[in-house]
């Protein structure tokens, strides 16, 4: 018996390649319970129905550098890779449901389905939360200015108190002036 794959699983298998979210040929293979060399057969067979911006091949240094953020391979003969992996796009994911036609199959993509849109639903949220921050920002910055602007002025005033200017005028009282004669 198959277990129930969460959304949530699948979008931790989702990575982001050349700008789009993929899925790697291995994690979709263990997600229908087929082995990678028996969905690529039927993804050869079925050529056509991936152009490019469906399914693409991963160079040499994108495969080195996902490799380095999963686990590290098993030593030994025939534990590792021969080929560079493919990676589905959302729409190469869709496709794939018409060429794996079991009940399992459908099942998965119909979970890889919703757990793009819940990828897609989170990247809006984070955006809009993204333009509000950066409101929020410009008005502080509007009124931090203003705030320093007061600041200043308050520090000046405080300055001016501190040195008082020299009095203009004759103190007041008697004061007899020697040196000049009345």
């Amino acid at each position: 018996m198959r277990r129930f794959i969460s959304a949530e699983e699948i979008t931790r298998a989702i990575v982001v390649l050349r700008g789009q979210r993929v899925l790697l040929d291995a994690e979709l293979a263990a997600l229908y319970g087929v082995t990678p060399k028996a969905l690529l057969q039927a993804v050869k067979r079925n050529q056509k129905r991936f152009p490019s911006d469906f399914m693409m091949r991963l160079i040499l240094k994108e495969w080195s550098a996902l490799r380095s953020q999963f686990v590290t391979l098993k030593p030994g003969r025939g534990q590792h890779r021969k080929y560079l992996p493919y990676a589905f796009t959302e729409q190469g994911v869709a496709i794939l449901s018409s060429v794996l036609n079991s009940d399992h199959a459908i099942a998965v993509n119909i979970q890889i389905m919703r757990a793009f849109v819940q990828l897609r639903g989170l990247l809006a949220s984070n955006q809009q939360l993204a333009r509000h921050f950066a409101q929020l920002e410009a008005r502080m910055d509007k009124k931090l200015s203003d705030h320093d602007e007061a600041i200043t002025a308050i520090l000046s005033a405080i300055r001016g108190l501190m040195n008082p200017p020299a009095p203009k005028r004759r103190g007041i009282g008697f004061t007899a002036s020697l040196s000049r004669d009345r």
